[in-house]
C-alpha cells in the first residue's frame, strides 16, 4: 500500500511539471505568433516564406530549450523574439525585400553569438543605457499597439468583441488574456467573413530556404537594432527570471547557443531565438513544482509541445491571410501592451535619462528612414548623443 502511494505521488510530481511546460508553450505561441507573422509580412515574406519562418522557430527552439534544461537541470525556456517581430514591423520592408531582410536576421545572429563568444563585447552592449534600450523599444512598439483603437474605430462589430474579451480576462484570468483575445477573433472572423474554401487547401507547412543579402542600410537598420531589442527585452529579464527563482546559469554559453541556433534557421525566414521571460515564469516558479531541482522538466515538456505547434504553422498563416489585416494588427497590438507598459516604465525609471529617453522614444516612434536605416537605430542614435551631451555638461 505505501509503495502504490509512494508511486502515485512520483508520477503526480513528474506530471505537475510536464502540464506546466505544455501551457506556458500554448500560451506563449497563442499570445504572440500573429505579431510574428505581421512582422514577417511586413518585411516582405511570402504566406509560404511566413509559414517556413514560423515552423523553423518552433521546431528548433524546442528542442534547444530542451537541450539546454537538461544539460544544466534548469529550466530554461527559449523563444522567438516579440519585441524583434514588432521592430520588423514598424521597420517595413527593405530596399530588396525578404533576401534583405534574412541577411540581417543572419547578422542579428552572429552578433548574439559574438556577444557570448567575446565578453569585452557582452560588456559594451550591457553598457548601453536601459533607459535608451528600453525607449527605443517602447518607440518600436507605439504603432502597433495603436491599432486596436484604430480597429475599433474602423470596426466597431468585429473589434470590440476582441478588445472586451481581453479586457475581462484580464481582469480575471491575465495569463489568458491574449490566447482568449485570439480566440474571440477567429471565431469573430469566422462568423462575419467566411473564408473561401481555397485559403485553407493547402495548409501543411514547408521548409522554404531564402538566400540572404546583405547590405549596409539592412546591417544598421535592422539587424543592430533586433540585436539590441532581442538583447534587451528578451535575453536580460529572461536571466532576471532565472535569477529570482534562485537559478544562475552561465549567460555567455545561451548567448552562444540561441545566436547559433538564430543563424541555423534564418535562411528558412526566421529571426531571432532568445530567452523567454513571461512564459519562463511558468516553468521556473513554484507552480511548475515544490522541488526547484525538478522544474527543468517543465522546459523539456514545453519545447517539445512547440514542436507540435509548428506544424500548425502554415494553418496560422493561411487563417490570419484570408483575415482582415486590421483586425490581426489589434490582436497583435493587445498582446503587447504588457512589453510597451514595461518598457516605458524602464525608460522613464531615472530621472536625469529621461529627457534622452523621450527623444529616444519619439524618433523611434516618428518611422523616420533616411540614408534606408529605419527610425529605431536613429532613435537611439539621437537619444544617445543626447545622452552624452548632457553627461559633458555635468
Amino acid at each position: 500500500m505505501a509503495e502504490t502511494e509512494h508511486g502515485t505521488a512520483r508520477q503526480a510530481g513528474l506530471l505537475q511539471p510536464v502540464v506546466a511546460g505544455m501551457l506556458a508553450a500554448v500560451v506563449g505561441f497563442a499570445s504572440s505568433f500573429a505579431v510574428v507573422l505581421q512582422g514577417f509580412a511586413a518585411v516582405g515574406a511570402t504566406p509560404a516564406q511566413a509559414a517556413s519562418g514560423l515552423l523553423a522557430l518552433c521546431v528548433v527552439q524546442g528542442p534547444l530549450a530542451a537541450l539546454l534544461s537538461w544539460r544544466w537541470r534548469m529550466p530554461i525556456i527559449t523563444a522567438w523574439s516579440t519585441p524583434g517581430a514588432a521592430l520588423l514591423v514598424a521597420t517595413g520592408m527593405p530596399e530588396g525585400g525578404f533576401p534583405v531582410a534574412v541577411g540581417a536576421f543572419l547578422l542579428a545572429a552572429l552578433l548574439i553569438v559574438l556577444a557570448g563568444l567575446w565578453r569585452p563585447f557582452g560588456r559594451a552592449v550591457a553598457a548601453i543605457p536601459p533607459s535608451l534600450a528600453n525607449a527605443m523599444l517602447a518607440g518600436v512598439l507605439l504603432d502597433i499597439c495603436l491599432a486596436p483603437m484604430r480597429a475599433v474605430g474602423t470596426m466597431p462589430l468585429l473589434a470590440l468583441p476582441v478588445v472586451l474579451a481581453w479586457a475581462l480576462a484580464w481582469r480575471f484570468a491575465r495569463l489568458y488574456a491574449v490566447p482568449l483575445a485570439v480566440a474571440v477573433a477567429a471565431a469573430v472572423i469566422l462568423l462575419a467573413t467566411p473564408l473561401p474554401g481555397e485559403a485553407l487547401s493547402d495548409i501543411l507547412p514547408r521548409p522554404e530556404w531564402v538566400a540572404p543579402r546583405f547590405t549596409a542600410g539592412a546591417a544598421i537598420g535592422i539587424a543592430l537594432p533586433l540585436f539590441l531589442v532581442t538583447m534587451a527585452s528578451q535575453n536580460v529579464p529572461g536571466l532576471a527570471v532565472l535569477n529570482a527563482n534562485g537559478y544562475r546559469p552561465a549567460p555567455g554559453p545561451i548567448f552562444t547557443a540561441t545566436g547559433l541556433a538564430s543563424a541555423l534557421i534564418a535562411p528558412f525566414g526566421a529571426h531571432s531565438l532568445n530567452l523567454a521571460a513571461i512564459t519562463a515564469a511558468l516553468c521556473a516558479g513554484r507552480d511548475a513544482h515544490p522541488d526547484p531541482a525538478r522544474r527543468w522538466v517543465a522546459a523539456v515538456a514545453g519545447g517539445l509541445a512547440y514542436v507540435a505547434l509548428g506544424l500548425g504553422a502554415g494553418f496560422a498563416v493561411a487563417f490570419i491571410a484570408a483575415s482582415p489585416p486590421l483586425l490581426i494588427q489589434a490582436v497583435a497590438g493587445l498582446a503587447l501592451l504588457g512589453a510597451l507598459s514595461g518598457a516605458l516604465h524602464s525608460a522613464l525609471a531615472r530621472e536625469a535619462e529621461r529627457i534622452p529617453a523621450i527623444l529616444t522614444f519619439v524618433t523611434a516612434a516618428s518611422g523616420l528612414g533616411f540614408l534606408g536605416i529605419g527610425a529605431a537605430f536613429w532613435g537611439l542614435l539621437a537619444g544617445g548623443a543626447l545622452l552624452l551631451l548632457e553627461r559633458g555638461r555635468r
